[in-house]
């Protein structure tokens, strides 16, 4: 077990109260490390430090393309260590340690992506008038505040600490008290480069704690928060009393349409892969299986075949399937399956813990598949955050439209089918921020936009849409005087 320090002001440091917080393993319950337990005064000293550095002769004067270049040295960082850092995860996150590398590989492409753009997010001239000359430029907003989520901890640090600085702001980190190990790791890559070291903050603590008084510093000024839709509103209704822009990721309940002319074997690798990934912990997770009746029988027998296939176990053997996060988490999936099973639901497989030697030490859950639901139940509207899979069938393009339009979320859909009019048909009809084709998920979309509709949240992450987050507007008109 170690004890670990956080990153304020290019120190690592202690709690001011001296407390701190144990750090799990998933996959076995035995604490691996302590980190301090921040509070107002923290994170006070963090945001006085991100202001600071905002504010400094010397980052304000940085020219975009140094920022790129420092970004693309934090890419390059991440890949030298992307073996120790991706153990560091999967024993955070119990996630399978493929999973883990693939994790850490992504947070680099987002370093690199950013990187790249930094210089080149561009305002507009305007015309107005042939004595006008009218032009907008897009400035940072100052001090970005970050609440991440314990699913993905690097990576989707990454992909806003990234954005945030490519376009000129300083940021303040609050990883999840369950996995802020891999935030840490990050905040040394930062404090190796002199460009970079005062632009990041990262702070551990609990969320009641310092992630609310995060959220409510009047010294931030914008929020990003991934997280439960219920935390999303806190989040929105403290950001609002400093009148400052919030940056929602809230989760989904995504559904994969499927048709009778689709590619069975591709189509039924990619639901499998997108609801055991992470053990189902994934916000965009394709939770919900849209079937076609006269295909229906024949998908779910090939798809229960491979999940009797599975290999769950720690992550570190590198298995399919991993644990359950927390004590917490798994019996909420429990509680959510036994209810739908008391509401009539007919479990196809799964449906249990997964117990048996060293499965025994830690929270995991059999790849679940679950029909008979009713399309208004909890567990058919409601976002599980585990490896459970419900299953609804179709008759017509309209009903499966009503479908997958029947949950108050809209982050991901999937759409499988050969007939590529009744693909973009539908396409236009869900209510998703996201829509594949024949995929999901696009090889991990680092360049794509990623948010949702309805309760899924409110702005977009992932490519240069992102940078609108993190930048405001200023319009200058220039009037130009006559020589008569």
């Amino acid at each position: 077990m170690q004890i670990m320090k956080m990153y304020m002001n290019t120190q690592w440091t202690n709690a001011v109260s001296g407390e701190f917080l144990s750090v799990y393993n998933p996959a076995n319950q035995e604490e691996i490390d302590r980190v301090p337990r921040a509070g107002k005064e923290d994170v006070e000293l963090a945001v006085s430090a991100a202001k600071q550095a905002f504010e400094s002769p010397k980052w304000q004067s940085l020219r975009p393309s140094v920022r790129g270049h420092a970004l693309y040295e934090v890419a390059c960082k991440l890949r030298e260590r992307i073996e120790e850092i991706a153990m560091v995860e999967t024993m955070d996150t119990g996630k399978p340690l493929a999973q883990a590398r693939s994790d850490v590989e992504s947070g680099a492409r987002y370093f690199e992506y950013y990187a790249g753009v930094a210089d080149k997010f561009f305002g507009e001239t305007i015309p107005v008038a042939p004595n006008i000359i009218d032009y907008t430029v897009r400035e940072p907003m100052g001090v970005c505040a970050q609440i991440i989520p314990w699913n993905y901890p690097l990576q989707i640090t990454s992909r806003g600490v990234a954005a945030a600085i490519s376009v000129g702001n300083t940021v303040v980190v609050k990883p999840a008290e369950d996995t802020p190990l891999s935030a840490l790791k990050l905040a040394e890559i930062f404090s190796e480069i002199d460009v970079l070291k005062h632009a990041l903050q990262v702070v551990t603590g609990y969320g009641e704690e310092a992630g609310a008084a995060l959220v409510n510093h009047p010294d931030v000024n914008h929020v990003t928060f991934t997280g439960s839709a219920a935390t999303g509103a806190s989040v929105m209704i403290s950001a609002a009393k400093n009148i400052i822009p919030v940056t929602l990721e809230l989760g989904g309940k995504s559904p994969h349409i499927v048709f009778p002319d689709c590619d069975l074997e591709e189509t039924v690798s990619w639901v499998l892969r997108s609801i055991i990934q992470n053990a189902g912990q994934t916000c965009s997770a394709g939770s919900r299986l849209l079937v076609h009746s006269t295909i229906k029988d024949k998908l779910l027998g090939i798809l229960t075949e491979k999940m009797r296939q599975i290999k769950i176990g720690p992550g570190v053997n590198d298995s399919e399937l991993g644990p359950i996060i927390s004590q917490k988490q798994f019996e909420r999936i429990m509680a959510m399956v036994k209810r739908a099973k008391e509401e009539g639901a007919r479990i196809v497989i799964g449906g249990k813990r997964a117990t048996g030697g060293h499965l025994n030490k830690g929270f995991y859950f059999e790849p679940t598949i679950i029909e008979n639901v009713s399309r208004t139940s909890e567990i058919a509207q409601e976002e599980i955050f585990g490896p459970v899979l419900t299953v609804f069938e179709f008759e017509t393009e309209n009903e499966a439209i009503e479908l997958a339009n029947g949950t108050p979320y809209g982050l991901v859909t999937g759409i499988w089918t050969n007939d590529i009019s009744r693909a973009h048909r539908i396409a236009g009809k869900v209510k998703s921020g996201q829509v594949f084709i024949n995929d999901y998920g696009a090889a991990g979309g680092v360049e794509l936009p990623f948010g949702g509709y309805k309760k899924s949240g409110i702005g977009r992450e992932k490519g240069v849409e992102a940078l609108r987050n993190y930048t405001q507007l200023k319009n200058i008109a220039i009037k130009i005087k006559s020589n008569e």
